[in-house]
């Protein structure tokens, strides 16, 4: 058998240590023993071990000061406590100086496995960022982005390859999930990162006042303009100038800036002559920039001059994977800021937050665990803490849920198990009347573009009826539209043409989720909640 966790025994009982050897090897563990607390630091320096069952009471220097080294020379290996009935109260004294638990002798064999396990848990969680931080960060100020999951680390090599560059950065992702962090980190990570950087909010100033912060001004440019001011571009200068917002920036100052972005030269407010500057630009936003392109409201020039290189923040919903290291690093954080700490959160904490959307992402996270953190009577953050909207969520209101045909009973039809999605285009834009063929359920609307009716995870589908084009249902001629003049529109959002190609997706893979998902290139948790999110998950 082939161990990959490691398990170090400190204890002076030999009984004691061979009967923990018999029960976790087991369960796929490597024992290693240690008589003494000193033989087990020594054992420590040579050897790569996940968890230490450490006892309280031993010849030589006891557990108390054994931890205390191990505390001190490896921080994030987890120590579990072993302890008699009589000393308790010393091993919950261990556990406040930084013990990940305690066991009392003699410890039940599933006690001892489950406690191992969390602990193991832990601590491979807190070494992952850990090693993530030296390897792709090291010194860097980016240490501030938390994540180990593939989007992030991606993102952060690309920081890694980006940073030393002069390339203007187009940041995009919604908001909260750190785009501001990403922007510090491409700045630090520069050669121009003895210089400063310089942040504008682009949506914080309407225009007229944006123009004067972001080029200055000279005295007698306006009323009231006394002496003159220097602008953003020019106080960045040897620096980085972060646009933050740049799709809120008024269409008319877009062309000013585009100028500047190709002719490196800024002109004040009421100045005669052009002034050079020596900037790098990197810019952020929430928002489509291609879609706002589309519609008139950013210019497509300037679009393509701040689109050298693209990074995409994820959004918190995409990688729950992160949320453990997240929590953790925040409550510490936030226990420092509050002046009170706490241990961590319990298992049903932590799956509300994994059930969560997270319109506001990482932001929205922070404020969450705070608010937890400052309510919570406890060092476990329980449930009773979050906020009433993870305890008793909205009851889902008629556009949260599958929309359903209802027929007329007095016709002799019941209701119709056939989902007909709003925005969905079909291409030959014809409608059927409702009726009953062969037995089976005819929608008010033949969509084209179906290949079947019924999802397999969806129960609420009917799945007698199959519909292959223009061919109608069960390989029949649909019935020609009588009287209805309804017609269905093409997607008008993003969010209709995200609608239509999930529903396509689903039928062309027979409804099996993970294929689905596969297909579309996303988790199945992702996919679980774009399905929730527009109405297609199954009829409660």
């Amino acid at each position: 058998m082939s161990y990959n966790k490691r398990l170090l025994v400190i204890d002076d009982e030999p009984a004691l240590r061979m009967m923990v050897r018999a029960v976790v090897e087991d369960a796929g563990w490597s024992v290693a023993e240690a008589s003494s607390g000193e033989a087990g630091i020594e054992h420590l320096a040579s050897h790569n071990v996940n968890v230490v069952l450490l006892d309280m009471r031993m010849t030589g220097i006891d557990g108390s000061e054994t931890l205390a080294i191990i505390q001190e020379k490896y921080p994030h290996l987890p120590v579990i406590m072993l302890t008699a009935f009589g000393t308790v109260g010393s091993a919950v004294e261990a556990m406040k100086r930084g013990a990940f638990d305690y066991l009392s002798k003699p410890a039940d064999n599933d006690e001892l496995i489950a406690v191992l396990e969390k602990a193991y848990t832990h601590g491979r969680l807190l070494a992952e960022n850990d090693n993530l931080r030296k390897k792709f960060i090291g010194n860097d100020p980016s240490e501030k982005i938390i994540g180990g999951c593939d989007a992030m680390l991606d993102m952060l090599e690309l920081i890694r390859q980006v940073g030393p560059t002069e390339a203007t950065v187009l940041v995009m992702g919604e908001s909260g999930t750190g785009k501001e962090l990403i922007a510090e980190a491409l700045h630090e990570s520069s050669n121009r990162s003895a210089f400063p950087m310089v942040k504008v909010n682009c949506a914080a100033l309407p225009g007229n006042l944006l123009e004067s912060e972001l080029f200055g001004y000279v005295r007698g440019a306006f009323t009231g303009a006394v002496k003159d001011k220097p602008g953003r571009f020019q106080l960045a200068k040897g620096g980085t100038l972060f646009l933050d917002e740049i799709g809120e920036m008024p269409i008319e100052l877009q062309a000013k800036l585009l100028r500047a972005l190709q002719e490196r030269v800024v002109e004040p407010l009421g100045a005669v002559k052009p002034i050079e500057v020596d900037v790098r630009i990197i810019a952020a936003t929430n928002r489509n920039l291609r879609e706002a392109v589309a519609k008139g409201e950013f210019r497509e020039d300037l679009y393509f001059r701040l689109n050298v290189l693209e990074l995409i923040s994820p959004p918190l919903r995409e990688r729950f994977d992160d949320l453990p290291v997240l929590v953790s690093r925040l409550l510490d954080k936030l226990g420092r800021k509050n002046r009170k700490s706490v241990r961590g959160v319990s298992p049903d904490f932590m799956q509300k937050l994994t059930t969560h959307s997270w319109p506001g992402n990482v932001r929205e996270l922070e404020n969450v665990l705070e608010r937890a953190l400052i309510l919570s009577r406890s060092e476990i953050l329980n449930v009773d803490s979050l906020p009433p909207l993870f305890t008793n969520p909205p009851k889902p209101t008629p556009a949260m849920q599958p929309q359903f045909v209802q027929q007329d009973a007095s016709q002799g039809y019941g209701q119709s198990n056939f989902h007909v999605p709003s925005g969905v285009e079909f291409s030959d834009q014809k409608t059927v009347q409702t009726g009953r063929q062969n037995g089976g359920m005819q929608p008010d609307f033949a969509p084209t573009d179906f290949t079947r009716t019924d999802f397999s995870s969806h129960s609420g589908y009917n799945n007698q009826a199959t519909y292959s084009g223009r061919q109608g249902y069960n390989g029949q001629q649909p019935m020609p539209p009588q009287n209805d003049n309804r017609s269905i529109s093409r997607p008008k959002t993003l969010d209709d043409a995200e609608r239509q190609a999930l529903i396509e997706a689903l039928n062309a893979n027979g409804g099996h989720r993970e294929r689905t998902a596969d297909a579309l290139g996303i988790s199945r948790r992702t996919l679980q909640y774009k399905l929730r999110k527009y109405g297609l998950t199954k009829r409660s």
